[in-house]
């Protein structure tokens, strides 16, 4: 998948700065990662990103049967790198140059809200956090991550 990301019924790429309001009123599909894992897209402003998780043990948990720190880390960057992509211009995309999580309490069945929020948004380099609540609003994770925006020719099949 090019940097663009995939094309509508028209036949143009959606660029990545516009792809999340495609996905919310399916113009595009999910991305792959969403569909296997199972997490989902609730809303999307300027510099933030929402995404939901019903956790599934017999598809997410670790050896000793809570929730696998991976699913979460999985959830925490989709809604980062949502979150950094709506601050992006047309002709931009971008990739993570580090994700850092914190794993603060283990996680069973429960539904998961992850909230990513732009903190610092410079011309090539941002930060970006995340918290993770369960069904009772308490902190489950936080992650932080930094993103580079790519532009030209880097910006090619991105």
């Amino acid at each position: 998948m090019n940097g663009e990301g995939p094309a509508p019924a028209h036949g143009m790429p959606i660029p990545m700065s516009e792809r999340a309001g495609a996905i919310l009123d399916g113009r595009a599909p999910i991305p792959p990662i969403a569909q296997l894992i199972g997490f989902r897209l609730l809303g999307i402003e300027p510099g933030q990103a929402v995404f939901e998780l019903q956790v599934d043990l017999s598809r997410h948990a670790n050896p000793m049967g809570s929730l696998h720190g991976g699913i979460l880390c999985d959830l925490a960057d989709a809604a980062m790198g949502f979150a950094f992509a709506s601050t992006l211009a047309k002709d931009e995309t971008f990739t993570t140059l580090e994700l850092k999580i914190n794993f603060l309490r283990p996680v069973w069945q429960t539904r998961l809200r992850a909230t990513g929020r732009v903190v610092q948004r410079g011309r090539t380099v941002g930060l970006v956090e995340c918290d993770v609540l369960d069904d009772q609003d308490r902190l489950v994770a936080r992650a932080s991550s930094t993103c580079m925006t790519l532009r030209d020719a880097q910006a090619v099949g991105r």
